[in-house]
């Protein structure tokens, strides 16, 4: 079977910052957010023009998952199943064997909780690379249950050899997707459709590395995904009511920078730890339990959904509701950090 090497993607302009670990190309951060119109759209053109073998499958959710422009561009590579996950799981299992790369494509509740034993079984076991890029990530939807995923990085990190992403924004909506493509084995890949921020300038995606985007004595926080967001505009809060944080972007969940959160949380007696996910099996327990490895003795500070069936309605309205609005998280940095 024809196999892609393990590669890192690469894109234009880095900063390279040389810590106690290794050589880490840090993202740099643009000095005001840019939205973008559906990066993934984009992406998922390019990799198909330089990966003959992509094969793209849609559950029925094409103008809902920005992949209208792939399916006019390659409309031979792309088979629309049908409201039927489970069986597009084990379609994208059948054509990884058969020396294709498949990218399944869906809402996040709908690839984890509704199929989740077809993704175990055809695409974690055996010798398989295939991509799960699932939308609607955490509260990012005006529903509740039925559609919020804020336990499928709980559940993708439980199966074995599962990567597993969360990109921040629209750059890295990008290049994690290429980056994914280079790579081997399952990958569970969050998207964020429609129109995305940029917050961060190109730079080089590496499966696996954490990195840091903000230095500060003050506090520490860890993100992922949408929580790195958050956590940066809290973080440009409470700066002004005079506390300064590092915070540090995690956007692999798994394999987990396991040494750069414990380096990192040098000198700092909590960490705050913001994601768009349940509490409960995701960011705050991989730092948790990387801190409980290394014989840390740092509290952990969850900001994320807890465990309770997060409400109903926009966006704004339910972070609010969880505490996860920028002034909630800046007065918990604030507080922790003996300023309020």
């Amino acid at each position: 079977m024809r196999r892609t090497p393990l590669t890192v993607h690469r894109v234009p302009t880095s900063v390279t910052c040389m810590t106690g670990l290794s050589s880490v190309v840090v993202p740099t951060l643009l000095p005001t957010p840019e939205p973008v119109q559906a990066p993934f759209a984009d992406a998922l053109v390019e990799l198909a023009a330089r990966r003959p073998d992509v094969v793209v499958l849609s559950a029925d959710l094409s103008n809902y998952t920005d992949l209208r422009p792939f399916a006019t561009a390659y409309p031979d590579r792309f088979i629309q199943v049908g409201m039927a996950e489970a069986n597009m799981m084990g379609m994208a299992g059948g054509l990884a064997r058969a020396g294709f790369l498949p990218i399944a494509v869906t809402y996040g509740v709908f690839a984890t909780r509704r199929a989740y034993d077809q993704v175990a079984m055809a695409l974690a076991t055996g010798d398989v690379h295939a991509i799960v890029v699932a939308f609607l990530p955490g509260i990012t939807t005006p529903f509740r249950a039925t559609h919020q995923a804020t336990d499928d990085l709980a559940l993708m990190r439980a199966i074995p050899g599962m990567t597993v992403i969360d990109p921040a924004d629209a750059t890295e909506v990008a290049s994690s997707l290429h980056a994914a493509a280079d790579h081997s084995g399952p990958i569970y890949l969050r998207g964020l459709r429609g129109l995305v921020e940029r917050r961060f300038s190109p730079s080089e995606f590496r499966i696996g590395k954490a990195v840091t985007v903000r230095t500060g004595a003050d506090a520490l926080i860890v993100g992922t995904g949408l929580g790195t967001s958050w956590a940066l505009d809290a973080a440009n809060l409470a700066s002004q009511r005079g506390v300064e944080s590092t915070i540090i972007h995690a956007a692999t969940l798994k394999p987990f920078d396991d040494a750069y959160i414990v380096a990192a949380s040098e000198g700092f007696s909590h960490v705050h730890v913001v994601e768009n996910h349940s509490t409960v099996g995701g960011l705050a327990d991989a730092v948790s339990c990387a801190l409980a490895r290394a014989g840390r003795s740092v509290r952990v500070v969850a900001h994320g959904v807890p465990d309770v069936w997060a409400p109903a309605g926009s966006l704004d309205h339910v972070r609010t509701g969880l505490g996860l609005d920028t002034d909630s998280l800046a007065a918990a940095i604030t507080r922790e950090a003996g300023r309020s």
